[in-house]
């Protein structure tokens, strides 16, 4: 059974959404065995493990490739600029940017991405059936030679696109199918202030919904919550893997349940015992010093946003004052100068 045959109805609406043309030859890379392996990584960076957390809906990172994938196909119908958008996250380790955490990029959260070309071109799967379509590996292994897949932040591209969607449905309850279709029948490509290609608006009060909604999303990427769970699973995985019971090769092979199923039966029960902990814990703690006998952090973490082109008109934050009120609430009202706490024993 492919892909396209097992995901829920809701997933199936909303990609006939992203594009009604679904094209034939996508599924046959979907099912290859390297973009299988991260559909056991979760989207929302293993959060939900912990008891702070309860997912709207599952949302893995294979579902938001397929997305992205399907919204360059939309508006380019491009075969490579599709397959390059469908891989941009194949070489994403467990529990995604927590990895990031664990190697201290906080802020701009893309120490992960270099493995990219070597796992295509070691896929004799997906090697086979780019020759057999007449595709380059260096046409396909960097999204961001297709600027509708990838730009410069804070621009809008599929990639964006597509996360603050599923970000939206699978974290928390924001976005209805309706809302969704609202806001991409509104959406062509168009030059951007760059004569570049970008997916833009063409309706100035379509675009400020967009923004209100998004604005509601923004600060849970960032909250006091999300970083204190993402960087104690990047602690733990440290740990695991400073100790030998876990290789950085690992967090490129095995699903996010595999990882955690280890963590958990470990013969080393200081690490068991503190992820059991994580998993039940229901209060966390925001101080400006940091608490004794607890897991404390004080951490930053990068500000995701978009800032969108409404077509003729300008970007959406110069020329709409309720939208630059919204994100200036967003952007400023965060402190990531307090620690943040948890109910862990330290014990050794």
């Amino acid at each position: 059974m492919g892909y396209f045959n097992k995901i829920s109805k809701f997933l199936r609406e909303y990609f006939r959404i992203l594009s009604p043309d679904i094209p034939e030859f996508l599924e046959e890379y979907i099912d290859t065995d390297e973009m299988q392996r991260i559909d056991g990584t979760s989207m929302n960076v293993g959060v939900q493990y912990s008891g702070l957390y309860k997912l709207v809906r599952d949302y893995s990172n294979l579902d938001h490739s397929v997305g992205v994938a399907l919204i360059v196909w939309h508006f380019t119908k491009d075969k490579k600029a599709t397959l390059a958008g469908l891989f941009h996250d194949i070489a994403t380790p467990t529990f995604k940017h927590c990895i990031d955490f664990m190697n201290g990029d906080y802020e701009t959260q893309e120490s992960t991405e270099e493995r990219t070309t070597d796992i295509i071109k070691n896929s004799k799967k997906i090697m086979s059936l780019l020759e057999r379509d007449g595709i380059k590996l260096e046409e396909i292994n960097d999204y961001k030679l297709y600027p509708i897949a990838d730009n410069d932040h804070p621009k809008l591209s599929a990639d964006r696109l597509e996360y603050n969607f599923s970000g939206g449905f699978s974290l928390i309850d924001l976005w209805t199918l309706e809302d969704i279709k609202k806001c991409y029948d509104n959406m062509f490509v168009s030059k951007n202030e760059d004569g570049i290609d970008e997916i833009v608006f063409r309706d100035l009060d379509v675009c400020e919904f967009y923004i209100e909604k998004l604005s509601k999303l923004w600060p849970w990427w960032i909250c006091d919550k999300d970083r204190c769970v993402m960087q104690f699973i990047a602690d733990t995985c440290k740990e695991m893997n400073e100790n030998g019971y876990l290789s950085i090769n690992d967090l490129y092979t095995y699903s996010e349940d595999y990882v955690i199923d280890l963590i958990l039966n470990h013969s080393n029960k200081r690490i068991s015992n503190r992820f059991k902990q994580f998993m039940n814990i229901r209060t966390y703690y925001v101080t400006k010093d940091k608490l004794k006998n607890k897991y404390s952090v004080k951490i930053k973490s990068k500000k995701r946003y978009v800032n969108p082109l409404v077509y003729n008109k300008g970007r959406i934050l110069d020329i709409s004052s309720p939208s630059k009120k919204r994100f200036d609430k967003f952007y400023n009202s965060t402190n990531f100068e307090n620690y943040v706490s948890i109910n862990i024993k330290e014990e050794d």
